[in-house]
C-alpha cells in the first residue's frame, strides 16, 4: 500500500513473535556435531534456551551472547556455515511457527506492504528462513568477513536502538511511509523498534513490554498456534477460477485487515 507516492512495511521481530524459539540457540547442537562447537558450548547453548524461554533476554544477557558468539566463530567458514544453516535450520525451526504470524506476513503483502523480518540473529540464519517464510526483505546482524572466514567482529548489530537505525536507513533508502507501517515484536529491547511505526504491535510481550504497551496503548496480541508449515502449504486446497478467487481474496482481506489492523480506539477523557 503507498501514501503520497510512499510504500508502506511491516517488520516482524523472529524469535518469539513469529518462531516460539530462538533461531540461534536451535543450531547449538547441529554445529556441535559439525565440529564447529565444543560439549560445554552445547550445554551452555541449551541451558540460555532454557532461560530464554522462561524470563527472556535482557540487555546484559544479549550483549554477553552477542560477545561469546563473535569470540566462537572466529575462522569459521561462511560457506560451511551457510550449508549447515539451509541444512538443518528450517527441519529444527518449521514445527514453532506462529500460523498467526504467517497470517499476518500474507495479509501485508496481499495489501501491498513490504514485509520484513528484523533480528539481531545473523544475516546466514535469518535470510533462509525468511524464504522459507516467503519474505524477501531481512534486516538482520551482520558479521565481517575476511577471506570468507569470519574474523570475530560484527559489521552491523541489528538491536535495541540498532534495530530502529537499520529500520530508519532501510526506508529511507526504500522510500518506505514509516508513520503508516507496522511493528512486531515481543521484547521491551524493542521499543525503539516499534516507536518508528506509526502502528506498533506488542506480540506476545514480556512483562515490560506489556505494561510499556498499555500505557501508549499499543495494540497488543497473543500468538499461540505453532503450525508446520511445510504440512500448511502441501495442504492447501486447489486453486479457483482467477475471477472467484479475486472476489474472495478480496472479502477474506477486508475482513482480516479489520480484525488484525484496526487501530486501537483511545480512550477519551
Amino acid at each position: 500500500m503507498s501514501y503520497h507516492g510512499h510504500v508502506e512495511a511491516a517488520f516482524f521481530d523472529l524469535d518469539k513473535t513469529i518462531i516460539s524459539k530462538s533461531s540461534s540457540l536451535a543450531l547449538t547442537r547441529p554445529m556441535y556435531r559439525a565440529g564447529l562447537v565444543s560439549r560445554t558450548m552445547l550445554l551452555r547453548g541449551a541451558y540460555a534456551q532454557l532461560v530464554y524461554l522462561l524470563v527472556g533476554a535482557d540487555e546484559k544477557k544479549m550483549d554477553r551472547a552477542k560477545e561469546a558468539m563473535t569470540a566462537l566463530s572466529r575462522g569459521w567458514e561462511k560457506a560451511q556455515v551457510e550449508e549447515l544453516v539451509r541444512e538443518v535450520l528450517i527441519d529444527l525451526i518449521d514445527p514453532y511457527v506462529y500460523q498467526e504470524a504467517l497470517d499476518l506476513m500474507a495479509l501485508h503483502h496481499a495489501l501491498g506492504r513490504r514485509v520484513y523480518i528484523v533480528s539481531s540473529s545473523p544475516e546466514e540464519i535469518v535470510k533462509p528462513l525468511a524464504e522459507h517464510f516467503q519474505v524477501h526483505d531481512v534486516i538482520a546482524t551482520r558479521a565481517a568477513i575476511e577471506d570468507g572466514r569470519y574474523t570475530g567482529s560484527l559489521e552491523q548489530y541489528v538491536y535495541a536502538e540498532g534495530k530502529a537505525e537499520a529500520i530508519k536507513e532501510v526506508a529511507a533508502e526504500q522510500g518506505l511511509d514509516l508513520e503508516h507501517s507496522f511493528a512486531y515484536s515481543d521484547s521491551i529491547t524493542d521499543v525503539p523498534m516499534l516507536e518508528t511505526v506509526g502502528n506498533p504491535v506488542a506480540v506476545n510481550p514480556d512483562r515490560d513490554l506489556r505494561r510499556e504497551a498499555e500505557k501508549r496503548s499499543w495494540q497488543i496480541r497473543y500468538f499461540r498456534r505453532p503450525v508446520r508449515l511445510r504440512t500448511r502449504l502441501a495442504g492447501a486446497i486447489p486453486k479457483p477460477s482467477p475471477v472467484a478467487a479475486a472476489a474472495a481474496g478480496a472479502a477474506v482481506a477486508a475482513l482480516v485487515a479489520w480484525v488484525y489492523l484496526r487501530p486501537r480506539l483511545r480512550r477519551t477523557a
